[in-house]
């Protein structure tokens, strides 16, 4: 079994002028049956079309009937609608194999941000975090934000009725999720930094199971996330098996992407290994300058796993930035116990003096405050610093970057956005570029306007596939448009 066949069903036809190429002609495969009648309802005609196998470019008119792709060649069908697709690319729907649309599919099923880019296939439940199993109290508050903030009635507290919820609403793109191993966590085990037992491990392997027969498509992890991050090794491997012939992949938001790169690199291998599933390392990257050089040290340990036989790819947006919350600049046993117990520990002159110079330290990896920016900002007080960079901000404040810091997330409870900018442009189109990476977003589903209209989001969210194709294809040349098409078509769908 493919380790991707959950994205199989994902791959619609989507137009998108990416390029002007030109091609040559030629007769194409035709494609399942589509109505019984055999009339055609739809024609894309002329268009250059990269199918996303990596073949080469050719041109070719699609046909399309009850909604599926009939034909791609030389195509006759009087009173078809037509659209002219001369002078552009015909491509399949792009899939985003790092998504965290989630919930905001609900709000605006019309997805803007998603669908101008090409996406029709969203997978979600990243990073270690998914829509479920919920506890009592998460599913509570959850409910009560989203009535608030978006007027939408949130009647589910797992992934089965998530997924009920998208099919009522009918999102513009489709849908697959993984189910998350931080939520799993908190859902069995609770905010506490302690090792699970054994019933406990167990619990929370039946629950991947379960959520399997939902139709997840996997487990993730958020390793630089609590409750995550209080997990050893071996809960990971534990957790993970329960994939054990089903093709789904293992994807894991990395212990560390900095410092300790290589050592996370190594577990995330060591998790697919001794559960024997495949690993979609995500979003990967070598974080602060002076850990730049371990991009290729990174790319030869998959490499070198892949080798021996281990199902390995990785996925990457299209920027030097990354975005997280401002609390991932603490460290995880400050973040222990939930948001009452973090901002307790703020209060606490010796806990803070600990938090502080862990804080610095982090920020020293990107350069200064000024490589700081943030995304969201609660209203009121702190609204102004939306947008600003930490380091500036503090400066026109009159008070130090730290302490601003620790106010802001006072006022916010937390709930900051952040974006660092810590990454390498080389390793960033190298990363894109080889042969076993994929595109994604890492990014939310935002609109214009709308309740979906909020904060200052990373750019990620709306460009990341036009950027990846105007940056690393046509401007910088870093891989062919065949081969671009292909990693964000025909790569996650098998």
């Amino acid at each position: 079994m493919k380790r991707r066949r959950f994205v199989k069903t994902g791959l619609t036809l989507g137009a998108a002028a990416l390029v002007r190429p030109g091609g040559a002609g030629g007769a194409g495969p035709s494609g399942p049956d589509g109505r019984a009648d055999g009339r055609v309802d739809l024609v894309i005609r002329g268009g250059t079309v990269v199918d996303g196998t990596g073949a080469a470019a050719r041109e070719a008119d699609v046909a399309i009937s009850g909604g599926r792709i009939t034909a791609v060649g030389r195509v006759d069908a009087a009173g078809a609608d037509v659209i002219d697709a001369r002078g552009l690319a015909v491509t399949p729907g792009f899939i985003d194999i790092h998504s965290h649309a989630d919930l905001a599919l609900l709000v605006d099923p019309t997805a803007p941000s998603r669908i101008h880019q090409g996406v029709t296939l969203e997978v979600v439940g990243q990073d270690g975090s998914s829509v479920g199993p919920w506890t009592p109290q998460a599913a509570r508050e959850t409910r009560e934000r989203y009535r608030r903030d978006f007027g939408v009635d949130l009647d589910f507290d797992d992934l089965g009725g998530f997924f009920a919820a998208v099919d009522r609403v009918r999102p513009a793109v489709n849908v697959a999720s993984m189910v998350g191993h931080g939520t799993l966590r908190a859902y069995v085990v609770g905010l506490d930094d302690r090792p699970a037992s054994r019933a406990e491990l167990d619990r929370m392997r039946g629950l991947v199971s379960h959520a399997v027969e939902q139709g997840a498509v996997g487990l993730s992890s958020g390793l630089e996330y609590t409750p995550g991050s209080f997990a050893p090794t071996d809960e990971l491997v534990h957790l993970a098996g329960a994939l054990s012939g089903t093709g789904y992949p293992y994807a894991s938001h990395m212990r560390n992407e900095d410092d300790r790169l290589l050592a996370a690199v190594e577990e995330a291998l060591h998790v697919g290994r001794m559960a024997g599933v495949p690993v979609q390392i995500s979003h990967l990257k070598a974080q602060g300058r002076r850990n730049w050089w371990k991009a290729d040290a990174v790319l030869r340990a998959v490499e070198d796993a892949v080798a021996d036989g281990l199902d390995v790819r990785f996925d990457r947006y299209p920027y030097v930035a990354y975005a997280t919350g401002l609390s991932n600049l603490f460290p995880t046993w400050a973040r222990a116990r939930g948001t009452g117990a973090f901002m307790a520990r703020l209060d606490d002159p010796s806990a803070r003096a600990r938090m502080e110079e862990a804080v610095r330290a982090k920020v020293a990896l990107l350069g200064s405050w000024d490589a700081v920016q943030i995304s969201s900002a609660p209203p009121g007080e702190f609204a102004w610093l939306q947008g600003r960079r930490l380091g500036e901000a503090a400066r026109e404040a009159g008070v130090e970057p730290f302490e601003l810091t620790v106010r802001v997330m006072r006022a916010a409870r937390g709930q900051v956005g952040m974006i660092g900018f810590g990454m390498s442009e080389e390793n960033t189109a190298r990363i894109l570029a080889h042969p076993l990476g994929m595109l994604c977003s890492d990014g939310g589903a935002y609109a214009p306007e709308g309740p979906l209209h909020r904060g200052r989001p990373h750019p990620r969210a709306y460009g990341s596939f036009p950027r990846f194709f105007a940056r690393y294809v046509r401007e910088r040349g870093d891989l062919s448009l065949e081969d671009a098409v292909h990693k964000v078509t025909g790569a996650p769908a098998g």
